[in-house]
């Protein structure tokens, strides 16, 4: 006969399991969203270097092509309204970012948190505007390639701005490096016989007005409590550019939206032009916030002076201007130190279009 089982021992055969450290608590990780799945598929296939080399060959064909076909719209052609343009490049900009983010879903879409987010959003917008009304203020009063040159100093105000704002420190050399700009503007400055101080004023408030807008971007574009996606952040941007713009056109231009409509009746072309123009433009804009997000706001900068140096291959205008020789010195000591400096009537161009991207 079996003895029964006490209570104790019934309760040992069963008993409950005893947790140990060596016990593997699985972890299921929470699913991507769609901005990271899509992120993480275009790294896998480009590595980081790879992906900003394509971000910037863009932006720099991007550019070249924005400013051969400004060059056509307001030299050859004659649409000599660069504002009523400019607002035209926001507009297309604001269409063209909805329909990628509401329909077409290429980004998720981003709302602004905070007022302080909105009114950041909306000075950057006003910046831009300020830079474009004095540059084109500046070009009625100073040549065209002497405006080129001092516009040659942005990375110089980007990274003086960039300190005061972000307190980012480059190396020795970058700021040695952006001395001979300062130079050869003071020497061209010096030698300029069409030198026009209230121009060179409103010239240098444009030049600081783009650098310090690059800087505020980079902002936008990285900080972690206001981080917004490029395209979001043209979206936003884009309306309250045009917005501004929209009086200063009507009072420095006039009623250029009639005399578009009438060149329109006479000659479809145009239509076709300018809508080929601000889809560009849309490119242009859009590949700017890419180059700030993927290397820095004084990158940019330079890259500008580069482009300006291979619009001028593109075009082939070459700079020829009466002077001494101190001012054509400083122009070239300023190349040297901030890239190439962009001549002749290619500038009126440059400065024409004056979208977003600088």
């Amino acid at each position: 006969m079996v003895e029964g089982q006490s209570w104790t021992t019934r309760r040992g055969s069963n008993p409950r399991p005893d947790p140990s450290p060596t016990d593997q608590v699985l972890d299921i990780p929470a699913t991507p969203t769609g901005d990271v799945r899509a992120t993480s598929s275009i790294g896998s296939l480009l590595s980081p270097n790879i992906l900003t080399a394509a971000i910037i060959a863009s932006w720099y064909l991007s550019n070249i092509g924005v400013l051969l076909l400004n060059k056509y719209l307001l030299s050859i052609y004659g649409f000599r309204y660069p504002i009523f343009l400019t607002m035209l490049h926001m507009l297309s900009c604001a269409g063209y970012s909805l329909a990628a983010i509401r329909w077409l879903a290429v980004v998720p879409p981003q709302n602004i948190l905070s007022r302080r987010q909105f009114f950041k959003i909306l000075a950057l917008s006003a910046i831009f505007c300020f830079s474009v009304v004095c540059g084109n203020t500046s070009l009625r009063y100073l040549p065209v390639s002497f405006n080129q040159a001092i516009g040659a100093t942005t990375p110089f105000f980007t990274a003086i701005f960039a300190f005061l704002i972000t307190f980012k420190k480059e190396t020795a050399e970058v700021y040695l490096s952006l001395l001979p700009v300062v130079f050869g503007i003071v020497v061209a400055s010096n030698s300029e016989p069409l030198f026009h101080l209230f121009g060179f004023l409103v010239c240098v408030g444009s030049t600081a007005g783009r650098a310090l807008k690059s800087v505020v971007q980079g902002l936008l574009l990285t900080s972690e409590a206001e981080k917004l996606h490029s395209m979001n952040l043209l979206l936003y941007m884009a309306p309250m550019a045009a917005m501004i713009l929209l009086p200063i056109t009507l009072y420095i231009e006039g009623n250029v939206l009639a005399i578009t409509i009438e060149k329109a009746r006479s000659d479809k072309f145009i239509v076709f032009l300018l809508a080929g123009n601000a889809t560009v433009a849309y490119l242009v804009n859009l590949t700017n916030f890419l180059v700030t997000k993927h290397t820095s706001a004084l990158t940019l900068q330079v890259l500008g002076n580069a482009k300006a140096a291979g619009g001028r291959r593109g075009v082939g205008d070459d700079f020829q201007k009466s002077g001494d020789g101190d001012g054509d010195n400083g122009v070239r000591r300023d190349g040297d130190g901030g890239g190439a400096v962009q001549r002749g009537q290619e500038e009126i161009e440059s400065h024409g279009s004056l979208i977003l991207i600088d």
